[in-house]
């Protein structure tokens, strides 16, 4: 088993994570005294049939390449560390209709590679396969993979399988029946990001486990279902709403620890999409783009990161699910950029 690491004492200026919510770090706290008393997964509820990942796969030293004549973000520039651009305004960005319509063939071409992702999800295959061939079709569409080399990330895209929230690093362990995997992916196509991530079924699933992912895209579907100009952004999350009463209604957690988050020529910028209760203040306007992705868990709401740096689990071994999709506000409501 690796040893879990603890992020508490970096987390809101962290250059470890995709997106981690400052809110949520005293949720982390927590976590020290599960560890201390030696209880991490020895005290597991009955959360289904799977196989619980303690110990990820070998992630395999594989170069993946990207040709010279595909633009690619600032982060990534012929494989040298530079550090990740920082939006230059804190507010949300109310996009052009010329980098709307880039969003919208990021967008496009994101949800193609997903389904592609999903014809090679199936029982014996690798993560470390599924990461291959998706980087060889965003690049084969002109594309770079965004999540590579972002922030030191080594893969293309993220598989996060059973227990794992999210960020989980492809790897040489082979999926069997009945896991669940969460892949995301995100595409700079022209200069614009877009991101979208779906959790599939493999194999035969337990119950508990269609439950779970059914569920979490309910979150998802009903909290997009909102989004209009003038809408609050903490709508979203708050428990009178949408998504955390969702999931508490099927007797399901929010984790906090990850936030959606706006998205265009950068990665990640302004507004933060809290999916749980909250009161940061803010209101959707027509042209902002952001992504709604919450990651639900059957039992803790608590995470921990491994040594990797990456790879977030539950603090109790309970599977966890994830949805994602990008979003447009427009004049008259929200455009699902990258719906089907």
């Amino acid at each position: 088993m690796r040893r879990p690491i603890m992020l508490f004492n970096q987390v809101c200026s962290s250059a470890l994570s995709y997106r981690f919510s400052p809110l949520a770090v005293q949720n982390l706290l927590q976590i020290k005294r599960c560890i201390r008393m030696n209880s991490w997964f020895k005290k597991r509820l009955d959360f289904g049939n799977y196989q619980v990942i303690e110990t990820p796969g070998q992630v395999l030293q594989e170069l993946r390449c990207v040709p010279s004549t595909i633009m690619k973000p600032p982060y990534a520039q012929d494989g040298k560390k530079i550090p990740v651009p920082v939006p230059e305004s804190t507010k949300p960005e109310i996009k052009s209709h010329t980098q709307i319509d880039g969003m919208r063939a990021s967008c496009r071409l994101a949800r193609n590679a997903l389904i592609y992702a999903k014809e090679l999800v199936m029982v014996g295959t690798t993560t470390e396969e599924i990461d291959k061939n998706v980087h060889k079709y965003i690049i084969s569409h002109g594309a770079y993979p965004s999540p590579l080399h972002y922030k030191g990330f080594p893969k293309s895209i993220c598989t996060s399988v059973n227990n794992v929230v999210c960020h989980g690093i492809p790897d040489n362990r082979a999926l069997v029946n009945g896991d669940i995997i969460n892949v995301d992916i995100t595409v700079y196509l022209n200069g614009f990001h877009g991101d979208v991530s779906e959790t599939f079924l493999v194999g035969d699933v337990d119950e508990k486990g269609r439950e779970l992912v059914a569920v979490t895209k309910k979150c998802l579907d009903e909290a997009v279902a909102i989004c209009k100009p003038g809408r609050p952004f903490n709508h979203i999350g708050e428990q009178r709403a949408v998504i955390e009463a969702c999931a508490r209604e099927h007797g399901f957690r929010v984790v906090p620890a990850f936030t959606g988050h706006g998205i265009g020529s950068y990665f990640h910028g302004a507004p933060d999409i809290y999916h749980f209760k909250n009161t940061v203040l803010g209101l959707m306007e027509a042209g902002q783009t952001f992504t709604i992705e919450p990651a639900i868990a059957q039992g803790s709401s608590q995470c921990i990161i491994l040594e990797d740096k990456w790879t977030a689990i539950t603090s109790d071994g309970s599977r966890a699910a994830q949805f994602e999709h990008t979003v447009l506000i427009t004049e008259s409501g929200v455009e699902v950029l990258t719906s089907k």
